[in-house]
């Protein structure tokens, strides 16, 4: 589904990405992981079309898509969500989700028909999906942290996407959100079939939901296969992983 083949982005003369290979199948959980400043939301930001590459191909479904602004990325099937919460701190939990159903529907004004009315069966499906639905009238600024990750995930649902990329989902989360959150990408990969990647420092949620890991450091991909290959290689634990211990979490 996804190829990244050779990727570089440089910025003023620092290689941030530099010759990054990623391979993602369709219906694969897939893990990017690596020290702060190894390049992985960089890697994101260019997949997504935040960034354009200095050179070297992202392929999405067969069509080179580097470089393509980040509207028709999402179009085009691929929605994600950030390190740092991005939703619509006065509007509704309810109100967030639908404008991203609306938007991908691509319905922003209809005099004859009100706002409040529109794609509420689609909206309410995907916030029951997450776990949000009864949290649905609360505004979204007073929610935890945890759930407006979550509703961060499901706004990015809203988009419809075949690849969902999400940047450190749990980051900031305590350990009984962290579990709701690895259960909910569980079932959006089971039940859904959608295909996940995504980056994370939690080594034990990375080696407990991901099918494939890719480990970048200073910008490049070490290794990519299993979480038993990764786990094993020798190069990983000195550069990332730090030993045994972590590894075999």
């Amino acid at each position: 589904m996804l190829q990244v083949k050779a990727l570089q982005k440089s910025f003023d003369g620092f290689l941030a990405v530099n010759d990054t290979t990623l391979n993602v199948e369709k219906g694969d959980v897939v893990a990017v992981i690596g020290p702060n400043g190894a390049g992985k939301t960089t890697l994101f930001h260019l997949i997504t079309g935040q960034l354009a590459p200095t050179s070297g191909s992202i392929l999405f479904k067969e069509e080179n898509i580097a470089g393509m602004l980040p509207y028709l990325v999402c179009r085009k099937g691929i929605s994600r969500s950030y390190q740092v919460v991005n939703i619509f701190n006065r509007l509704t939990v309810f109100e967030n989700v639908q404008v991203a159903v609306l938007s991908y529907r691509k319905k922003t004004f209809n005099i004859f028909q009100p706002a409040k009315t529109m794609a509420v069966s689609e909206t309410r499906k995907i916030l029951g999906s997450v776990g949000l639905l009864d949290k649905s009238e609360m505004t979204s600024g007073s929610l935890s942290h945890g759930d407006q990750k979550v509703l961060e995930i499901a706004i990015a649902l809203g988009n419809r996407p075949e690849l969902l990329i999400l940047d450190e989902p749990t980051a900031g989360m305590s350990p009984e959100e962290t579990a709701v959150t690895l259960r909910l990408m569980e079932r959006l990969s089971g039940e859904l079939g959608l295909t996940i990647l995504f980056c994370e420092h939690d080594m034990g949620m990375v080696f407990s939901i991901a099918s494939r890991i890719m480990v970048m450091k200073q910008g490049k991909s070490i290794i990519q296969g299993s979480p038993d290959e990764v786990r094993n290689n020798q190069q990983v634990r000195e550069a990332y992983l730090g030993g045994a211990d972590q590894c075999s979490t």
